[in-house]
């Protein structure tokens, strides 16, 4: 076999459908977020604005955030010095663990390397726990959350998306006395649309089954102290595992869960994503703990980060742009050519200063690709009028449709 030759296939099929993606160099600056400096391939360097990131609430240049990973860095050097189990537990993951034990309401928290990671191992361990589990999970829920479930060897369903009496229908046609698991997200990050938690919570319920929840483009954003969606409605007790990040709204790297003492000490004594991982450095768990207390009390930041949303959306639909508006802070634009999307995309970077991604198959089903822009409360009015600008030319320029989608 050629295995070259193979390599080499495999990559032009990408580039022949639009989807091949390459890495932007970006560097940001302290103070001068969602301001940052593009270094092209050819080395020259140009100044660019950020409208795809995931630091939501631009907390990644917090001075309070700097400021404790510095502390923390200068106390401890660079890194932990093992996994939780051997040398790697420092008085920093067991301070994170507290303050967000106690953002969520839940007895406990465990953290992870990222929230892909705490998906992954905690859905993948859950059957080992509870034998003969059965687990329903969304169909639009992350690639972390599908991995988890797929490799637990443990019995699956598929519910459509957001639709509870599809949901009911499985859970009805299983056997009572089975073990069963709800998993789903509070946001969905590429349309932006809501879990029906109410009504999932009202199914576990009726069911006895344990609920799962994906907060990640929640958390910091929603609820009185940025708990998240469930906490905003009122139903964080409800939930048996919440699953978060602090790589978005809070702005540093890192997953968790949260949940009761024992279904936390079960976790971390049994999933191998858990066990055989070095934990975080304690800089960075310094700067996580530092962003989450903060955002516990900076209702204004989430917002203006509401409004930030909020504005862009009127001004796009203003266009006639197909937005999809679920009324959340996610802002996707409806392409729906992976060619097209990637063209837009390249020409907001090189012509206009403006970074977004595209986002294509298999991140979105094919047909449906668009632009996600993410406003901030950090961008500010000429930030937004050099976007809207910008595209209204090339929406012209590619000549695509103006007609507004509902959702």
């Amino acid at each position: 076999m050629d295995h070259n030759a193979q390599l080499d296939a495999a990559l032009q099929r990408l580039y022949d459908e639009g989807r091949y993606r390459t890495f932007i160099d970006i560097e940001r600056k302290v103070g001068q977020f969602p301001s940052a400096t593009w270094t092209r391939p050819d080395g020259t360097q140009t100044d660019i604005t950020v409208w795809c990131g995931n630091d939501y609430l631009g907390m990644g240049q917090h001075p309070s955030v700097v400021a404790a990973m510095h502390e923390a860095l200068d106390a401890t050097g660079a890194g932990s010095g093992g996994t939780r189990n051997i040398s790697g537990t420092t008085v920093y993951h067991k301070a994170l663990e507290a303050e967000l034990s106690d953002l969520h309401g839940k007895e406990a928290a465990l953290l992870f390397t990222s929230a892909y990671i705490a998906n992954d191992a905690t859905l993948s361990t859950l059957p080992k726990l509870f034998p003969g589990l059965i687990i329903y999970s969304d169909a639009l829920n992350h690639a972390s959350m599908i991995e988890g479930v797929r490799r637990n060897g443990g019995a699956k369903r598929v519910f459509r998306h957001n639709d509870v009496e599809h949901l009911r229908e499985l859970m009805a046609q299983d056997d009572p006395a089975a073990p069963k698991l709800i998993a789903f997200e509070s946001i969905y990050s590429m349309d932006g649309d809501f879990g029906p938690i109410a009504q999932i919570c009202d199914l576990a319920d009726e069911f006895n089954a344990l609920t799962y929840i994906d907060e990640v483009h929640a958390v910091g954003m929603y609820g009185p102290r940025g708990a998240g969606v469930s906490e905003r409605d009122g139903l964080m007790h409800r939930i048996d595992i919440i699953n978060g990040t602090m790589a978005k709204a809070y702005g540093v790297m890192g997953g968790y869960i949260a949940a009761s003492a024992k279904m936390v000490d079960a976790i971390r004594s049994y999933a191998p994503g858990f066990i055989f991982t070095t934990s975080l450095a304690p800089a960075i768990v310094a700067g996580c703990r530092a962003s989450v207390a903060h955002l516990k009390t900076d209702k204004k930041r989430r917002e203006d980060h509401q409004a930030q949303a909020r504005m862009l959306k009127m001004r796009l639909k203003g266009l006639g742009l197909p937005i999809i508006d679920h009324g959340s802070h996610i802002v996707p634009v409806h392409v729906g050519d992976p060619v097209k999307c990637k063209m837009i995309s390249d020409r907001l970077l090189e012509d206009f200063g403006i970074y977004c991604q595209p986002i294509n198959f298999p991140t979105v089903p094919r047909g449906t690709e668009r632009l996600r822009f993410t406003p901030s409360p950090v961008h500010g009015p000429k930030h937004c009028d050099h976007l809207i600008q910008s595209m209204d030319q090339l929406w012209s320029m590619c000549e695509l449709n103006r007609a507004q989608l509902t959702g």
